[in-house]
């Protein structure tokens, strides 16, 4: 039977993601203060980041957050080391940001092919130790639209209880007007690719969000925008994801200079957003509540 991709007629279901969980500390703090204040519902775990451990242990005193795993095969810290992928990353086990090229890597080459099925089971394991529930799994930098790798991940997931995947497909007006042209033509350049994704993740049985908000906007959540998505959600299940962390001196990695981190945990701690949210009419939490949210539905009727 195949999974459910949004819920019945007019209702609406949110999911609340902080991505990086585990990148750094800053990042856990805010996961675990915005978690605490009832707006984050869900974490996306980097189970080889340098505060991968530190997440854990806070994740497990968060008993309301719904985490999953943010597979890490570019810009990021691999779990195997380098002489069992040496084809993946560098002498000191890190992927590089060379997406395009390794893109046509995945595709052409078998022995890379391998060595990045190896590492994708390697995380799943470490996320099956870390003792928590599988909430979801997407991949950083959405490398999971390549279909080598989503089939990848899909196989190797399977194996350990995955039940639903982040669907990168956000909103067109919202896109255009978080980056303009840039986000109208990114929209229409992803458009098959998320229609094949798609159609891929119902014939497996898994399910997905109708709606993502955080592409096109990617490190510049604020107040003002999150209260705009918030009073204007589209039917279905809607994930807003952001990369919240405390105030910190420098960058938290070279790819997120632009970032404002920490602008994006006080939208998630603003009293406005949390007023919002508590008179909201639609349901929220992680993937997991939604699946028994509609297990639940479907018993009643």
């Amino acid at each position: 039977m195949p999974a459910p991709s949004g819920i019945a007629a007019g209702r609406r279901f949110l999911i609340l993601t902080a991505d990086d969980f585990g990148l750094h500390r800053r990042v856990n703090e805010a996961v675990e203060r915005a978690a605490s204040a009832g707006t984050l519902t869900a974490a996306s775990l980097m189970v080889g980041a340098p505060a991968a451990a530190d997440a854990i242990a806070r994740a497990h005193d968060l008993p309301e957050l719904r985490v999953g795993l943010h597979l890490v095969l570019a810009d990021g810290r691999a779990v195997l080391p380098p002489r069992l992928i040496p084809s993946l990353v560098d002498s000191d086990g890190f992927f590089g940001n060379h997406l395009f090229r390794d893109a046509v890597r995945y595709f052409a080459l078998p022995d890379v092919r391998r060595q990045v099925e190896a590492e994708i089971r390697a995380q799943f394991e470490a996320f099956a130790h870390s003792g928590l529930p599988l909430d979801h799994v997407n991949a950083h930098k959405h490398l999971h639209l390549h279909p080598t790798l989503l089939e990848i991940m899909l196989r190797v997931g399977a194996q350990f209880g995955l039940t639903a995947v982040r669907l990168p497909r956000e909103p067109p007006g919202f896109a255009r007007r978080c980056a303009g042209l840039a986000g109208t033509a990114s929209n229409l350049l992803l458009a098959p690719w998320l229609a094949w994704m798609r159609t891929h993740l119902r014939g497996r049985g898994l399910i997905h969000n109708d709606h993502v908000y955080g592409i096109a906007c990617s490190g510049a959540w604020d107040e003002s925008r999150l209260l705009r998505v918030l009073a204007d959600l589209p039917s279905g299940v809607s994930e807003i994801y952001l990369h919240p962390a405390t105030a910190a001196p420098a960058a938290l990695s070279s790819s997120m200079q632009s970032y404002r981190h920490s602008e994006e945990l006080d939208a998630l701690l603003s009293l406005k957003v949390r007023r919002a949210l508590a008179e909201a009419n639609f349901a929220r939490g992680g993937y997991s509540d939604f699946l028994r949210l509609t297990a639940l539905s479907a018993a009643q009727s």
